[in-house]
């Protein structure tokens, strides 16, 4: 029998969390096991989502960053390859809330869900087959704050298309994309790439959206153009709209308007909000963390870990909400 996983990647196996979310039920982690013989045709189409929740020191409490938003996707996911899962997005959202009580997460923890045709024996038979979905649990760093920033390149792979492996599905395949052109630009000395378009027009990173800041405009390309339907995006552009006053375009980017940006940055659940210093060795403004980018950080910042009071619907808190329930 294959595991899931007998700890987590880069921890010693007592560092893994006490349980996963499998199919319905909490299973303690070294009895999470499948058949190694299912790990072949039925991955191909597997889909997941990258989720966190944010640890509040003052508070005591962690919360869920857009859980019901990310689990909508997942849902689109699913229908895209064609799965028929047996749980709701919601009934997902009340699972993850559950696995991060069980296993008691009081630090910033990702939250990751994964689906596929789990009993698939060939990739074009999919008709009696479920849909498996498991959800883990792995303690992050964020980048929030630290004012990292990173060097960018355009990456000479092109960005697959809708009609090839459609980058509006969070799946496993498609991300060999993203990862031949982070490879690419690692061993080529940068931190991250940006891909084209078929038609060579900007679409986004690996694993993440991309904004560029020209003239106090927050540009970034159109769900047209290539790119995740990032649930980051929609909230950056929500916070330029609402909190910073800052106009804002969803539109085609040429290459070059990457040279002569303001500023650039990346954003995703995973890149939180990451400043580029420079694309191609071209510098990006003084090549640190802009002004808008900064304020666009701050915000997001405070939003997540409930230091704001605004966008409440976006936060779950995780054990408020059981002791409420735990006091009727």
């Amino acid at each position: 029998m294959a595991t899931i996983g007998d700890s987590m990647p880069g921890a010693p196996a007592s560092e893994a969390p006490k349980y996963l979310w499998m199919d319905g039920e909490l299973v303690p982690w070294g009895q999470a096991t499948i058949h190694a013989s299912r790990l072949g045709w039925s991955t191909m189409g597997a889909v997941f989502e990258g989720i966190k929740a944010y640890w509040s020191e003052a508070e005591g409490e962690l919360y869920g960053w857009q859980f019901a938003e990310h689990y909508r996707r997942f849902a689109d996911s699913m229908r895209l390859q064609r799965m028929r899962p047996a749980f709701t997005p919601e009934q997902l959202v009340a699972a993850s809330a559950d696995l991060l009580r069980a296993n008691d997460c009081r630090e910033d923890t990702y939250v990751r869900p994964l689906a596929w045709h789990a009993d698939a024996t060939w990739f074009g038979h999919l008709e009696d087959s479920r849909t498996g979905i498991v959800i883990t649990t792995a303690p992050f760093t964020s980048v929030l704050g630290s004012g990292k920033v990173v060097r960018a390149c355009v990456s000479s792979w092109t960005r697959v298309g809708d009609n090839q492996l459609s980058p509006r599905i969070k799946c496993i395949s498609n991300y060999q994309n993203s990862r031949m052109a982070l490879l690419e630009a690692t061993l080529d000395g940068y931190d991250q790439p940006i891909l084209l378009n078929s038609a060579g027009r900007v679409t986004e990173g690996p694993a993440s959206c991309l904004f560029i800041v020209r003239d106090g405009v927050a540009i970034t390309p159109s769900l047209t153009s290539g790119v995740l339907e990032s649930i980051t995006r929609t909230a950056v552009l929500r916070f330029c709209h609402d909190e910073l006053g800052v106009p804002t375009q969803e539109r085609e980017v040429d290459r070059t308007e990457l040279y002569i940006a303001d500023e650039i940055f990346f954003c995703g659940t995973g890149a939180e909000i990451t400043p580029v210093a420079a694309v191609d060795h071209y510098r990006v403004g003084t090549g640190g963390v802009g002004p808008l980018t900064g304020r666009i950080e701050r915000l997001f910042h405070d939003v997540v870990r409930g230091r704001h009071a605004g966008y409440a619907f976006w936060r779950r808190p995780i054990y408020t909400t059981a002791r409420a329930r735990a006091a009727l």
